[in-house]
């Protein structure tokens, strides 16, 4: 699989909107999930402007015209009137797959956030009544996060042989598979899933609701995972119950290949004088004396850049710069001057593997994704 948009640095840099001509898209939802658009709009009004936000009750569309200054409104009939160029589905799974259907039959684009349906019948479900629409992309923004997207773009120069193998302790299910899938530009191949699951005391210092007074260890469940995607491909998936927030456990990956391995920002490899390991190494403004601002300007390797920020200005953290460079690439997707960022088909593999890992821990047995009504 080779998703489009994650790409070296010339691919991302491309296609800028105007600062006349901002991509107008609209929001289903008022949630933590939402907010993630919203603060990317407001941080970029010259690239990203929300159009109107569609919530389920008067008080949210107060609370969110009071926080972000955009216009709530009650009925997806109501924001489709404000003529945005696509719209974020950021609701609850159940309510995930109603929504789409809804605005693709009323012919619109939409960004789906993931997964676009909680299981596998409502993905297949799904499928059939969109997937040959071609109007739904899934929000996928891990592959645009600076450091995997300079990883990429390592890997995609051949630099480390083919790749053979990924592993990823960092962020959980289909988003890790994601990773995994593109790193080793695997399509949709039958892939078996064999995992398994244990639970031991862990600190939590920090969770999604803040930091914890006094925390104590408890009991948390790790998730390993093999992803035998077959032809000698496979990904290890290694996974913490709240290693988003949690500082005590680090992220980390591993890319093999035939001639060498990446190891975070570590690239390993064989040359015609030998083993040579060199650094990724990032530019980061803000630090000690410099004035420049707070924020990842490039990534170079062994001397030559692979990954240009083309938020620069806006001090976006990285997720938030993969999530702002999505949009945009949903943009130029919608304005027909872009490819398709990451298609619904692609949304529904990496739940339906992400799926498999849960359903392998819980039963103890191998599973077998085979291949699928999107393929």
């Amino acid at each position: 699989m080779t998703p489009p948009g994650t790409g070296g640095a010339g691919e991302r840099s491309r296609g800028r909107t105007s600062v006349s001509d901002p991509v107008r898209f609209a929001v289903i939802g008022s949630g933590w999930r939402s907010e993630f658009h919203l603060r990317m709009a407001q941080a970029a009004p010259d690239r990203l402007q929300v159009v109107g936000v569609v919530t389920q009750t008067q008080a949210e569309a107060e609370r969110i015209t009071a926080r972000w200054g955009v216009r709530a409104v009650r009925t997806i009939d109501e924001v489709l009137a404000l003529a945005p160029e696509f719209v974020v589905a950021a609701v609850s799974w159940p309510s995930m797959p109603g929504v789409v259907r809804e605005l693709v039959a009323a012919g619109v684009k939409v960004l789906a956030e993931t997964p676009p349906a909680p299981d596998l019948d409502g993905l297949r479900a799904l499928w059939h009544d969109v997937g040959a629409s071609g109007l739904v992309q899934v929000g996928e923004q891990y592959t645009l996060m600076p450091g995997h997207a300079s990883r990429l773009a390592v890997v995609r120069e051949g630099v480390v042989g083919t790749p053979t193998s990924v592993e990823i302790a960092s962020t959980h299910l289909y988003h890790a598979v994601a990773l995994v899938r593109a790193f080793l530009d695997v399509d949709m191949e039958e892939t078996v899933v064999s995992a398994r699951s244990f639970v031991a005391p862990l600190v939590d210092p920090l969770t999604f609701d803040g930091w914890v007074v006094d925390p104590q260890p408890g009991p948390r469940t790790t998730t390993i995972a093999t992803l035998d995607f077959g032809d000698g491909r496979m990904g290890l998936y290694d996974f913490v119950e709240n290693q988003w927030w949690n500082p005590l456990r680090a992220r980390r990956i591993v890319i093999r290949g035939s001639l060498g391995e990446v190891v975070d920002d570590t690239v390993t490899r064989l040359t015609a004088d030998g083993p040579v390991t060199s650094p990724i190494v990032y530019r980061r403004t803000g630090v000690d004396m410099n004035l420049e601002g707070n924020e990842v300007v490039n990534a170079s390797f062994d001397g030559r850049v692979v990954y240009r920020n083309p938020w620069v200005g806006s001090r976006l953290s990285e997720d938030d710069i993969a999530v702002a460079a999505h949009l945009a690439a949903v943009g130029r997707w919608a304005r027909d001057e872009g490819p398709s960022p990451y298609p619904l088909a692609q949304g529904c593999q990496d739940h339906a593997v992400g799926l498999a890992i849960e359903e392998s821990a819980r039963t103890g047995a191998d599973v077998r994704v085979a291949k699928e009504v999107w393929s």
